[in-house]
């Protein structure tokens, strides 16, 4: 990869003299999905597909974006002219998490090279966005010489998203990226930014992502709506209690107040991210103990929560997960990520795991006339430098 990387590099830019290689990973949610922007506890972990990077610093103050994903034109940029455009498209990602470092006094003199070549599928609800942001700021970081903590990145990461992409994203994604850990999840309570790492032992069990193909974009779908349902509920809340987040309520305490959240809809949205909040505790306990059955039911519950109550899934997310709930082996599958397509993330016994893969595909297929892809994961770890 490594020798490619830097041939392909070669052949963009005229040489690949003084080139470092860097890599940031995606990620995946297991469960605590759609609570990171309401105080919640999640528990995404970083993948070991993700995205490369081989950059290098400028004498100006030049900024040269390519990708090989991207039919590998370079695209010029200028230090002195950074600001949100819609026409920027991709290198809105990169030039926000630029700014971002600016915004918080970090001084970044001279221009760069940078290609970038991503294994995450696009549209998959695998966090490329997040992959790319953290990336950039590995890449000032290293390239400068920059004091720069994982959490800082991660920061940086959801600034970019906010002002520079349009998505009001919370700071999971960017988390899970800056600060995975190999063959652990990152169980983060969004609220304060506190974590600790849950080992996660599959033995004799792996997971299994199916890609529904069912494109999505975050900053035109539902997504700020349901935020600012959310945002909603808790004003109506905050009538009548001192909270500062839905998720510092408990289901009981919800059940017991609910009824001042006036408008329907946000009650429901409401109820989703506080059952979640308290499915994402348990889960940690159920890991800690090695039941896999127990974690797996979580999964389908969150999934059916994330239908009924949320409403984020879709006919495809749903179909795929309903059709994953089917097959022998199965632990439990739900929809991951930020929803209305992307990926199902699946609980599969090893030895199942092929008849999973093409029973799965072909029910899918059969209901949606769409064809799923199908990844077996292993849990990886944060940024780092290959050269």
């Amino acid at each position: 990869m490594k020798e490619r990387l830097l041939q392909e590099f070669e052949m963009i830019y005229g040489d690949s003299k003084r080139c470092h290689i860097y890599f940031a990973p995606g990620r995946v949610n297991l469960i605590g999905e759609h609570i990171d922007y309401s105080g919640g506890y999640v528990m995404p972990c970083a993948l070991t597909m993700g995205t490369y990077g081989v950059a290098r610093k400028r004498e100006d103050r030049k900024l040269c974006f390519s990708s090989l994903n991207m039919d590998k034109v370079i695209v010029e940029k200028s230090l002195d002219e950074i600001k949100p455009d819609p026409d920027n498209d991709w290198t809105n990602y990169l030039l926000g998490v630029i700014a971002a470092f600016a915004k918080e006094g970090y001084e970044i003199e001279q221009g760069l090279d940078l290609m970038l070549y991503g294994t995450i599928p696009s549209g998959a609800g695998l966090s490329s966005s997040a992959s790319v942001e953290v990336l950039m700021g590995f890449v000032l970081k290293e390239l400068f010489g920059l004091d720069v903590s994982g959490r800082r990145l991660a920061l940086a990461g959801q600034w970019a998203e906010h002002e520079y992409c349009g998505v009001n994203c919370g700071i999971m994604d960017q988390f899970a990226v800056a600060m995975g850990k190999k063959d652990h999840a990152v169980y983060l309570n969004t609220g304060n930014l506190s974590y600790e790492y849950v080992p996660v032992e599959l033995k004799g069990v792996k997971l299994v992502l199916a890609n529904s193909n069912k494109k999505h974009a975050l900053n035109e779908s539902a997504y700020n709506d349901r935020r600012r349902e959310c945002e909603e509920a808790l004003r109506n809340l905050q009538e009548v209690m001192g909270i500062e987040a839905l998720c510092q309520l408990d289901p009981d305490t919800f059940d017991t107040c609910q009824k001042a959240i006036r408008d329907e809809d946000c009650r429901r949205r409401a109820r989703h991210a506080v059952m979640e909040n308290a499915r994402t505790k348990k889960a940690v306990e159920v890991l800690k103990q090695g039941d896999i059955e127990a974690f797996g039911r979580l999964l389908n519950e969150s999934h059916q929560s994330l239908s009924q109550d949320y409403e984020v899934t879709g006919d495809e997310m749903d179909a795929l997960a309903e059709a994953a709930w089917e097959q022998p082996g199965v632990y439990g599958s739900r929809m991951t990520g930020g929803g209305f397509g992307g990926c199902t993330v699946s609980l599969v016994r090893e030895e199942d795991v092929p008849s999973f893969i093409e029973n799965t595909g072909k029910k899918y297929t059969e209901k949606t006339s769409l064809k799923a892809d199908f990844y077996v994961v292993e849990i990886g770890g944060g940024p780092v430098v290959l050269l």
